[in-house]
Parts: C-alpha cells; sequence; structure tokens
C-alpha cells in the first residue's frame, strides 16, 4: 500500500515540507513517484520515516541520520555500525534526562521554596530553615545549589 506527502504528514504529525526535505537529503533512497510524479510512500518509507524522526529527537544531525540510512542500504554488513549508532544516542540520551531530570529537582525546590515563602508571607521563613526542616525530596537539590 502507498501513501501520499500529506497522508505521511498526518500520520507522522509532521510538515509535508519536513518529508519532501527528508527526500531532498537523501534519506528517502527507496521513494517512488506516480506516473504525476507524486511522491509514493511505502509501509517501509514510513517506517523509515518514523526512525528519521526518532533519531533527530534524539539530537543527531541530518548528515548523520544521511549516514545511517546509507548504511541501511548497505544491508547487513553495516549491522554493527548501526548498533554502535543507537547505543550511542541511547547512551547520549539517558545522560540528558539524567541532567533534565536534576534541573527538575532544582525547580521543584524552588517552587516548595517560594509557595513556603508566599505562604508565610516573607522569603525568611524559608531562608533560615536547618536541613532537617526542608521537605526530603527537596534537600539533594538545595544542597546542588549551595545556598538559597
Amino acid at each position: 500500500m502507498t501513501h501520499g506527502v500529506g497522508e505521511v504528514a498526518r500520520m507522522l504529525d509532521v510538515p509535508a515540507s519536513t518529508l519532501r526535505y527528508y527526500e531532498s537529503k537523501g534519506l528517502l533512497p527507496a521513494l517512488s513517484r506516480s506516473a504525476g510524479g507524486r511522491r509514493q510512500f511505502s509501509d517501509a518509507d514510513v517506517k523509515a520515516c518514523r526512525v528519521i524522526g526518532c533519531l533527530k529527537e534524539s539530537g543527531l544531525s541530518i548528515k548523520r541520520i544521511k549516514g545511517f540510512m546509507d548504511m541501511v542500504v548497505e544491508g547487513d554488513r553495516t549491522l554493527e555500525g548501526r548498533l554502535e549508532l543507537f547505543r550511542d544516542r541511547r547512551d547520549a540520551l539517558r545522560e540528558e534526562i539524567e541532567q533534565l531530570q536534576d534541573t527538575l529537582a532544582i525547580l521543584e525546590f524552588k517552587c516548595w521554596y517560594y509557595e513556603t515563602a508566599v505562604e508565610a508571607g516573607t522569603e525568611d521563613a524559608v531562608r533560615g530553615m536547618r536541613v532537617d526542616q526542608i521537605p526530603p525530596a527537596h534537600r539533594k537539590a538545595k544542597a546542588a545549589l549551595g545556598g538559597r
């Protein structure tokens, strides 16, 4: 079964221009066209677009995604290279998530801090708190800030 660019754009929730861009960069080498020149996406092309989107969301450049797609075309002899690419992206994303979790913890602490100050009518109510008076969930974030 084939799909038009508009249909695939709706399926993937991306602009049709994104799919045209992918093709122009050589990311969809097997994409066929109708007799009238319209792009025809196979189910495999749609799947490839999903992988391209995933790699793009993971922070991979279009150039590196093109390298991955070239490896796919080359076949089984590139399996180890493809595995390495996905492991690298996974590890980078795990590190980014960890950093974002640390940032979120600080934001959560600061929300608690200012909510408590607003409720008390003064920042002095929280500024002078001992560590054991701070909710356990916020102690690590407070320590990361090194002060206020």
